[in-house]
């Protein structure tokens, strides 16, 4: 079965703290076929400390992105560095791709371990093939027509996230230059929001290796993905059109909620955790590599970084 590559000092031959990590990732060549080749690299038993991250993103993310049209939520702490999604603690966050819904996601992802939480909080992450295969074929086969993300932000109030924060700007020209260079259709509304439709294929293959992997979004968009008070009280207050975000076939059509199901739990089956320690880095492929978290209890902080 796969499963992440962890690497220490004595893997590396080199020291621990900051200083030794930057010496045994410097070789570009050696760290961009490692990743290719493992999919996703632990970095464990290095020490770095919070304040020794920004070299390392420089090495590991040279052209680090910033979270535009992300859905979740999340706080931006540095330089196109946010922290980890922030649902509630008792939450599992289901396996997902980065952005995979937009029409740009980004290559490469860095999580880093400032806080380890008091039990659980693991990032579990799944080989994308391994993901994709484990489907019944009945559900790729109805997934090959692609999938239409709809989005409803508000204007600074209202239910989910506002534009403003998807898009790190107040510009509604720059939201629509975004918007325009992934391929979407758009609407401003009359009470100020954004309204966003956008067809995606549900599979994609890796620019290096070909590999085709599971590579969608449908199951975190699917109303199906809130737990049942939150899901009824947002029927009782929203037409169906104006949810924060759902998501049907790419023919308007609805995705059945036995689909739904069965994507999500596979891809939790099928993941390997991540169970953090303080200081670890995790660099994953975003493309091969799709990842979630588990629930946990007492304070946990994991930073995030991405890059093109």
């Amino acid at each position: 079965m796969w499963k992440p590559c962890v690497l220490t000092p004595s893997d590396l031959n080199t020291s621990a703290g900051a200083d030794g990590l930057i010496t045994a990732v410097s070789d570009k060549a050696w760290f961009d076929a490692a990743l290719i080749r493992e999919k996703a690299l632990v970095f464990r038993e290095f020490g770095v400390a919070a304040d020794e991250l920004e070299p390392l993103l420089r090495l590991l993310l040279p052209d680090r992105l910033p979270y535009v049209h992300g859905n979740s939520p999340r706080t931006k702490v540095g330089d196109n560095v946010y922290t980890s999604t922030e649902y509630p603690a008792e939450l599992t966050i289901s396996m997902h791709n980065e952005l995979s819904y937009s029409g740009q996601w980004p290559a490469r992802l860095l999580f880093y371990c400032k806080q380890a939480a008091a039990t659980g909080g693991a990032t579990p992450v799944v080989d994308g093939e391994r993901w994709l295969a484990s489907l019944d074929p009945e559900v790729r086969d109805a997934f090959s027509v692609g999938v239409r993300y709809t989005q409803n932000l508000h204007d600074g109030f209202g239910f989910g996230r506002s534009w403003q924060d998807t898009f790190e700007t107040t510009d509604r020209a720059d939201v629509e230059k975004v918007l325009a260079a992934q391929d979407c259709e758009w609407e401003w509304k009359p009470d100020g929001g954004l309204r966003i439709w956008q067809v995606r294929a549900a599979t994609t293959r890796h620019p290096a290796t070909g590999t085709e992997v599971w590579f969608n979004q449908a199951d975190q968009w699917h109303p199906s993905a809130l737990d049942g008070e939150a899901a009824a009280a947002l029927r009782d207050l929203l037409a169906p059109e104006d949810m924060p975000q759902s998501v049907t076939f790419a023919d308007n059509s609805p995705i059945p909620e036995e689909y739904i199901t069965q994507i999500r739990t596979r891809g939790l089956d099928e993941a390997v955790d991540v169970n953090w320690r303080e200081g670890d880095l995790l660099v994953i492929d975003n493309v091969l590599v799709a990842h979630g978290r588990r629930p946990y209890t007492g304070s946990r902080k994991v930073l995030v970084a991405m890059s093109g």
